[in-house]
């Protein structure tokens, strides 16, 4: 979450389209990230190491 710049589950939840909650779940290790989720952060973090 930091190094794209969230501060906040919620902040995070909404820039990805999930709910505040799965991000919790996830940040908490209850609950694996999707695939599809993982991929799309990874995509995002790849994209804001180029914008540098």
């Amino acid at each position: 979450m930091a190094k794209l710049g969230y501060k906040t589950h919620g902040d995070l939840a909404e820039a990805i389209g999930v709910s505040r909650s799965s991000v919790s779940l996830w940040v908490q290790g209850k609950v694996g990230v999707p695939r599809p989720v993982a991929m799309l952060i990874r995509m995002m973090l790849a994209a804001q190491r180029r914008n540098f």
